[in-house]
């Protein structure tokens, strides 16, 4: 970095020096866990030579959150692909069922906004249409934090509802399926690009919710990547200009994903997320009714906290799933 020609190629320069703040993060978090370490021991050693209770009480209080910390390292640890720490664009749509599927699928978003506001993760949603009665069509979500994709890939795939439905009026148990894919946000080492000529974009009036406004401008902007033939449309926003931007964003995430899967030589396990949406496709499954129960199938982890879970609380399932997506 000090030699003089350094920043000769600026873009070569800024990842090398993304590179050594990476290594940073790494090194200096691993000496302050290990001073902590050193320091309870220490005081444990003093605590049991003069019997002080109260001392290996508190020792004991602050093994808890050390411990928790080793193991938020080990699992950014797994997290070894270029695209891990990128931002995540994350879509939802409903299985086959209407209303009941939809509704699910709302509940999902919900979920997945719990819990990156648990992180402390920003969301923005960048499109969205809603159901004819309740719920969603689909969903399109933006999840900034870092590490967002490398922990949201272990939510790719069909998710399974089994509950006493609420459309229902027999009070009949359904299930509903919907699918949940997860794309890296292009952005800095993993940008894509999108040659003019190779995009075609088309405008037209926004459907659903949003009032005379939406229905009577063509703010919704659909674009097609003519080569791949990958499509994307947003129609979230009343402005066109907003609807252009991010309607690019997710395309250069599917198009990130695109050309990932072409040369990946774990393609196969990817796209298997990629599922029919029906029974027998799940990745896990949610049961409200007769009994509280949610398993994934992956893994075999399971809990009956479907209050917890529904609220965002699934970095189990995250770690259960990275552990063993790396083994």
């Amino acid at each position: 970095m000090e030699a003089q020609n350094f920043w000769d190629d600026q873009e070569k320069a800024r990842e090398t020096i993304d590179e050594v703040n990476r290594n940073k993060e790494w090194v200096d978090g691993w000496a302050q866990v290990d001073a902590k370490l050193a320091d309870l021991v220490e005081l444990k050693q003093l605590a049991d030579e003069e019997e002080d209770e109260d001392t290996l009480v508190e020792v004991d209080g602050e093994l808890g959150p050390l411990q928790a910390e080793v193991e938020s390292f080990e699992l950014k640890h797994m997290l070894g692909d270029r695209a891990d720490r990128a931002n995540a664009i994350l879509t939802i749509h409903p299985g086959a069922g209407g209303t009941e599927a939809q509704d699910w699928a709302q509940m999902l978003m919900r979920m997945y906004n719990r819990w990156a506001e648990r992180r402390g993760f920003k969301t923005d949603t960048l499109d969205l249409t809603p159901g004819d009665t309740a719920g969603i069509k689909s969903a399109t979500i933006e999840i900034d934090g870092d590490y967002a994709y490398g922990y949201l890939k272990a939510e790719i795939g069909v998710h399974r509802l089994v509950r006493i439905s609420p459309f229902d009026s027999n009070s009949r148990r359904h299930t509903s399926f919907a699918s949940v894919f997860v794309y890296p946000e292009s952005t800095g080492e993993i940008e894509v690009e999108i040659k003019p000529e190779d995009l075609r974009v088309d405008t037209y009036r926004a459907g659903g919710a949003g009032g005379q406004h939406v229905n009577k401008t063509d703010s919704a902007v659909r674009m097609t990547h003519i080569p791949t033939g990958v499509t994307v449309q947003c129609q979230n926003e009343r402005s066109q200009h907003k609807n252009r931007n991010s309607a690019m964003k997710i395309l250069k995430a599917r198009l990130y994903q695109h050309y990932q899967d072409l040369e990946d030589e774990k393609k196969a396990e990817v796209e298997s997320g990629k599922k029919k949406i029906e029974w027998g496709s799940q990745i896990r499954n949610y049961v409200f009714q007769p009994h509280q129960m949610i398993k994934d199938v992956r893994t075999g982890l399971e809990t009956s906290d479907i209050q917890g879970v529904m609220d965002g609380r699934i970095d189990d399932f995250i770690k259960a799933f990275l552990i063993e997506y790396s083994s």
